[in-house]
Order: C-alpha cells, then sequence, then structure tokens
C-alpha cells in the first residue's frame, strides 16, 4: 500500500526520531515522503539530528556543532542506536521515498550547508527525489541562488497570503504551514499557485480527518499508523 504522506523524522512513535530504525518503520509502512533534520558537525560532515543540543535524544551534552563526525559516533541515541550521517540515510531511502531534508539553520550558523546538501544529492543522484525544506528562508535563497532546479519548500508557523509573492520568487513548490492556522482560503491559495501545502504536525485522529476533505495535501505526522487508519477510512 502506498500512504500519501509525509512521515515526520521517520517514525518516532515507535523508534527514536530521525534514527535509521525509525526510517526503515516508515518505509516499511509505504510512505510516498520522509522528512528529516540536517545539521553540520565540527568537521563539517552533514547528520541528521533535530535539536541544537544532544541532551534530549542522545547520552551527551552541549551543542551538536561542537563535536567532530567521530565524536558524535560515540553517542547513543535512545540508548542503543548512533545520529546517522546524511549520506547513511540517503543511502538507506534512496528509490524509495522522497525525501524532505530540512536545514537546521539559524543566521549565521553553518556556513555553506545549502552547498554541502546539494553536493551530495547530486552525488547519489537523488536531487530530482529530493526536496530541501527550512524556517530560514535566506538558507531557501541561498539554495535556489546555487540550484534552480531543485524542489525547495518554505516553512512557517502560520499561513498568510503574504507568502505566496515571495515563494514565487524562489519557485517554492512546498509550503509547510502549522495546522491550525490553515483555513479553506489558504489551501485554495495553494492551489490557484500551484504550490503543494503539507500542513504539520498532526497526530490527532479527530484533526487529520478534518484534512481528508482535501487530498490535494500532504499530511505531515509522527502518527504513521493512525493516519493510514484515518486516510484509508474517509468516505
Amino acid at each position: 500500500m502506498i500512504i500519501k504522506g509525509v512521515a515526520h523524522r521517520g517514525y518516532p512513535k515507535k523508534f527514536p526520531e530521525n534514527t535509521l530504525s525509525s526510517f526503515q518503520a516508515a518505509l516499511d509502512l509505504g510512505y510516498t515522503h520522509l522528512e528529516l533534520d540536517v545539521q553540520l558537525t565540527k568537521d563539517g560532515v552533514p547528520v541528521v539530528f533535530h535539536d541544537w543540543t544532544l541532551e534530549r535524544m542522545t547520552d551527551g551534552t552541549g551543542n551538536l556543532r561542537d563535536y567532530t563526525l567521530s565524536e558524535l559516533k560515540w553517542l547513543r541515541v535512545a540508548g542503543s542506536e548512533q545520529i546517522p550521517t546524511l549520506e547513511e540515510a540517503l543511502c538507506l531511502l534512496k528509490g524509495k521515498v522522497i525525501v524532505d531534508i530540512e536545514l537546521k539553520k539559524m543566521g549565521d550558523m553553518y556556513p555553506g550547508l545549502e552547498q554541502i546538501v546539494l553536493d551530495m544529492l547530486a552525488s547519489m543522484g537523488m536531487r530530482e527525489k529530493s526536496l530541501i525544506t527550512s524556517f530560514d528562508h535566506f538558507a531557501l535563497e541561498k539554495v535556489r541562488e546555487l540550484n534552480d532546479q531543485i524542489d525547495i519548500g518554505l516553512i512557517n508557523h502560520s499561513a498568510s497570503p503574504a507568502l505566496f509573492p515571495y515563494m514565487k520568487k524562489l519557485n517554492c513548490k512546498y509550503v509547510s504551514v502549522h495546522y491550525p492556522y490553515i483555513n479553506d482560503k489558504f489551501i485554495e491559495l495553494c492551489n490557484e499557485n500551484e504550490v503543494i501545502l503539507i500542513p504539520y504536525t498532526i497526530d490527532n485522529a479527530d484533526d487529520m480527518a478534518k484534512f481528508t476533505r482535501y487530498p490535494e495535501l500532504l499530511i505531515c505526522t509522527n502518527e504513521l499508523e493512525r493516519w493510514i487508519r484515518v486516510s484509508t477510512s474517509k468516505g
């Protein structure tokens, strides 16, 4: 079964987020898209991790960016797994899912991240099966400056008609918006502008059910099996 939706950091309700086991679980369920987060190590290697700091998910402390890759590999995620590199994640996901790579940037943090990610996607032949998203819209501008073909997506907390001229300027194919802010008018604007809307992050069954009226949307969720039940039982 193919499930239209975005597996948020894999399947974090069953496995540690942003790990290879979490990604494999999403693949096993047949999701079309998978979202992961990318930062850089101290020695410039892209790794898959969400938080700026290590405490919540690992047995380490401090900022991820202050560790080399070899140092990070000594840490354990949820007691048993390693923080994967972006290359390790892409090797697992290639040809099986569309990968939504969120650049974890803020201000001047991680200079060169955009080029590093683009180069890795190119070397692995995955630019056509990936999209790059970010809350940092300057990062998206940099991606578009470096490559005018790859799909990009703007992440914004709220829904606003003011987003559309900017997305048109950047040729954004996707927009991710915190789902409580989404209304019929915003969905209509997305359709008119041929932008794919990703409501995030919907885990409640009642909230999921409200969005089944819009099959063009890509629901982003942590509750992968719940979305399967809700989306396949509508009607």
